[in-house]
């Protein structure tokens, strides 16, 4: 039993660890905190910001590809992050959608009800489109959004967040009255090769993407003119004007001074020419402010050393902390029967919640970063842990349960000295089960700025690059066989020589 109490000391040291390292972290936010979404553009311009501000001497912390619009909206009104890049459209239609918002002045207002500002427009509208391959277009004579009603066997694919948004394609059917049988979700980074494979005829898009030109797109002519402009800027916090104002100037400086065109092309040299954000940002400032950001190149195994350190806090702290709370909770199921059914159930429950609802769901109440990707992760190891610990127990044959009681023995001596040892092989193995788990879901983490091997494979997603797919992936893959090497070489220590022994074989 020493192997298994060296186990519990380490999860319990490895959570207080961890505990204590994030409130450091916490009382230490001495930077300025930006974010983005997960798209090309939103990351060029968090870029853009961050090396602005950085120019100015702040220290600034990146959160780049956190998820959709509330995501980012949540995280800066909770104060995880002080600014993102933002939309006039989006903040009118999607975060104001009431309609009692309405113009500059009235957002503003609001705003700073919030304790937030906005900037001036920084010089392009990103509005909303429809479009076709042109070659297809031209062909069936579709020009036009209306042309499209007659159109029944066009396939539909748009993004989750235009199916969903007011202004998006809700808006959009009542405003052209036409209802197509065939529209599907799908990623906006994916639409575009959906198109060019075939699979799917229309799709919505931003007139800023880079791929309109490279796939030679038709963009619909909106002839009832329902897309409304959608200016970029950038939402912040207040009191960064006070904490950081130098940075807050700087970054201020892009005001008005960004085109349609320049950012048409920065898209393009990220999203076809496959360079970083990084760089791009980079030259755009030299060129329009004299602003020269030496930001140091990470090759691919220094990114994936950082990224297995990300991962494996995630792991191990939410591992660490499931073998606290689940082992006992197994043996409470096994000894109670009535209690055991509840807490079955609850954690079969919670098992059923699709990872990524539960991850998004943890947010309110533990923000982004890690500490609602570890919650996740401890939520969803709880399950095999419980259920193999009360399995184990259960299984015990019932003489030497007997003996045991008839050797005196208390149930504290009978659980530490007979059951658990014997139960030893189920719970590992619920272990091992639950360690393989973490490592494969831990990958979602990613989408809410807690890093890990999740970063490179939805950056590969957003940028069509397969070698960043495999730079997390194939880490992943390694590291959850590592994990189940790991759980296979500690049998000797953890479980007794006697249960180990194959039939055939002798002490």
């Amino acid at each position: 039993m020493r192997g298994w109490f060296a186990i519990f000391v380490f999860a319990v040291v490895v959570a207080l660890i961890f505990t204590v390292g994030q409130i450091k972290g916490d009382r230490s936010n001495h930077f300025v905190r930006m974010g983005s979404k997960k798209f090309t553009e939103s990351v060029i311009l968090e870029e853009l910001a961050a090396q602005l501000g950085e120019s100015a001497g702040a220290t600034v912390l990146r959160r780049q590809e956190l998820g959709g619009t509330r995501l980012l909206w949540n995280a800066l009104n909770s104060g995880e992050i002080d600014l993102y890049p933002e939309y006039s459209g989006t903040l009118a239609h999607e975060i104001f959608q009431n309609g009692v918002v309405e113009g500059d002045t009235a957002i503003e207002s609001e705003l700073s009800k919030r304790g937030l500002q906005m900037s001036r427009s920084l010089g392009f509208s990103n509005r909303y489109a429809l479009g076709m391959l042109r070659e297809k277009s031209e062909g069936l004579g579709v020009k036009t959004i209306s042309d499209l009603m007659g159109q029944t066997a066009l396939r539909f694919g748009f993004s989750d967040e235009f199916l969903n948004r007011k202004d998006g394609w809700p808006g959009l059917q009542a405003a052209y009255k036409f209802e197509p049988s065939n529209v599907r979700g799908i990623d906006h980074d994916l639409a575009y090769k959906g198109l060019a494979d075939g699979s799917i005829d229309v799709i919505d898009l931003y007139t800023t993407d880079a791929e309109v030109a490279y796939y030679n797109i038709q963009i619909l002519r909106d002839d009832l003119r329902y897309f409304s402009d959608n200016e970029a800027l950038f939402l912040y916090r207040a009191d960064i004007a006070k904490s950081e104002p130098e940075a807050l100037s700087s970054i201020l400086r892009l005001q008005g001074r960004i085109d349609d065109q320049a950012m048409i092309g920065m898209n393009g040299e990220v999203k076809i020419r496959r360079r970083t954000e990084k760089e791009v940002a980079g030259e755009f400032l030299a060129s329009k402010f004299g602003v020269k950001s030496d930001q140091p190149k990470h090759g691919v195994v220094s990114r994936i050393f950082q990224r297995t350190i990300e991962h494996l806090r995630l792991t191990s702290v939410s591992l660490a902390a499931a073998i606290v709370v689940a082992v006992p909770l197994g043996v409470i199921a096994a000894k109670r029967a009535a209690a055991g059914q509840i807490i079955l159930a609850i954690v079969s429950v919670l098992q059923t919640i699709p990872s990524l609802a539960l991850l998004v769901f943890m947010v309110p109440f533990l923000g982004i970063g890690a500490p609602p990707a570890i919650a996740a992760l401890f939520l969803y190891s709880l399950l095999p842990i419980v259920r193999n610990t009360a399995s184990g127990l259960t299984n015990i044959p019932p003489s030497i349960r007997n003996s045991s009681i008839a050797l005196g023995l208390t149930p504290a001596q009978r659980l530490r000295l007979i059951e658990l040892p014997l139960a030893s092989p189920s719970i590992l193995d619920g272990l091992k089960i639950a360690a393989v788990i973490n490592v494969g879901t831990a990958t979602l983490g990613a989408l809410i700025g807690a890093g890990g091997y999740g970063q490179p494979i939805f950056t590969g997603v957003r940028l069509d690059d397969f070698g960043l797919i495999l730079e997390g992936a194939i880490p992943a893959a390694l590291l959850a066989l590592s994990v189940q090497w790991l759980f296979q070489a500690s049998e000797r220590y953890l479980i007794p020589k006697g249960l180990r022994l194959k039939p055939n074989q002798s002490i």
